[in-house]
């Protein structure tokens, strides 16, 4: 058995960049940006009017003048004007391009419009409304930088650069297999020695926020079956993600399968509480990446947030998802195991507070309904009202 640190540093030794694809614009949200963007024009790609009103010679507006003739109308969409008189003025949309000649734009509110002219209310300074050529990006500058997960405003920042198809990491290839003779179909009506298979459906939908699509199996204990079946998906697959069959049952075959099978062992049962038989191994061959988790549903859970997504970060490029929170209470650890502890968290006066979610061991399923993520502590490791712990987000909170 090893420690959580030696776990966690293996599984991320194993990591490797993925291959790249090209997916439609429209289809990139939640995709790793693969390349960086740059900006094919100065963003604004003109000096654009920032309010309804006019533009005029912000000088011409000196010594008290007040009065302007208007020349005519600047729309949104249409090419640059012309002032063709300094002491003109050309009502202007927002949007548009600034008319040629023009520094200042005046919005409506601070004017008076009568018989085709524009009566200034309050004074007027250069560049006023107006968002100049390129203050936000230059022509060739980098605007979006690998890796990056693209979200609603990457998306319109790609689509500003002409980026109709994107770069992105291509998602592994992934297996979810659940082991156990006593699962039975969500829609059946269980024996009293029976159980529905939840873990699959769990960990299909994580795997759905992640862009991942999986496949779903379900295996009997029985050592020719296991054999038979990993074996094909083994091949067939970048990541098995299991559940059930590695810990010390006797009919928790599957670590003498993948031994039969040719998968390299790197490590069985860690030190932490819950999730301690879980199994981690590769298939050199097939470069497939084994995950085998344990059957208990919130071991499952944690196993997949403390070692699966920071292995699939790291195959990005990414960064990790953990972070460091407030604990609203007196927690503690007296065990010689990592303990991973289900917590709700709460907004108070500005920071993060963590707070025990009411749970009953590692089977209870129901839990984490009401958690928010998993705080960590080490062996023996106390914390006190007011300490930062670590914290590995489960879902975004309802603060």
């Amino acid at each position: 058995m090893i420690t959580y640190e030696n776990a966690i540093a293996c599984v991320l030794r194993e990591a490797s960049g993925p291959a790249t694809i090209s997916v439609p614009l429209e289809q990139s949200q939640g995709y790793i940006l693969a390349e960086d963007i740059l900006a094919d024009r100065d963003f604004p790609p003109f000096d654009r009017a920032t309010k309804d009103g006019i533009a005029l010679v912000a000088e011409a507006a000196g010594n008290g003048r007040k009065v302007f003739e208007i020349e005519g109308i600047a729309a949104a969409g249409s090419a640059q004007k012309y002032l063709q008189n300094p002491e003109h003025c050309l009502e202007v949309m927002t949007g548009a391009v600034v008319p040629e000649g023009a520094d200042a734009v005046v919005m409506y509110e601070d004017l008076e419009i009568h018989d085709g002219k524009a009566t200034l209310l309050k004074p007027v300074k250069k560049g006023m409304n107006i968002h100049k050529q390129g203050s936000d990006t230059r022509e060739g500058e980098v605007v979006l930088k690998s890796p990056l997960r693209i979200s609603p405003a990457e998306t319109g920042v790609l689509a500003s650069v002409g980026k109709s198809f994107v770069k992105v990491f291509a998602s592994p290839k992934v297996a979810v297999v659940a082991t156990g003779n006593e699962l039975v179909k969500v829609d059946s009506k269980p024996l009293p020695h029976q159980i529905r298979r939840s873990n699959t459906l769990t960990l299909k939908a994580l795997l759905e926020k992640e862009r991942i699509q999986a496949a779903l199996y379900y295996l009997n204990d029985d050592k020719d079956e296991l054999k038979a079946a990993i074996g094909k998906l083994l091949e067939e697959n970048d990541v098995l993600l299991l559940s059930g069959g590695v810990s010390r049952g006797k009919y928790d075959y599957l670590p003498e399968v993948f031994e039969s099978l040719g998968v390299s062992r790197i490590f069985h049962r860690v030190a932490q509480r819950p999730g301690k038989p879980l199994w981690f191994g590769k298939h050199e061959t097939w470069n497939t990446t084994v995950f085998s988790f344990p059957g208990n549903p919130v071991s499952a859970f944690s196993c997949y947030h403390h070692y699966f997504l920071p292995w699939l970060d790291v195959c990005m490029g990414m960064h990790g998802r953990g972070v460091k929170v407030r604990a609203g209470e007196h927690l503690s650890n007296d065990s010689d195991l990592t303990s991973f502890k289900r917590v709700r968290l709460a907004l108070e006066s500005g920071r993060l507070i963590a707070y025990l979610v009411k749970e009953n061991g590692s089977g209870d399923l129901t839990s984490l309904v009401r958690t928010d993520g998993f705080i960590r502590l080490s062996p023996g490791h106390q914390a006190e009202e007011g300490d930062l712990v670590d914290f590995t987000p489960t879902r975004t909170p309802a603060l």
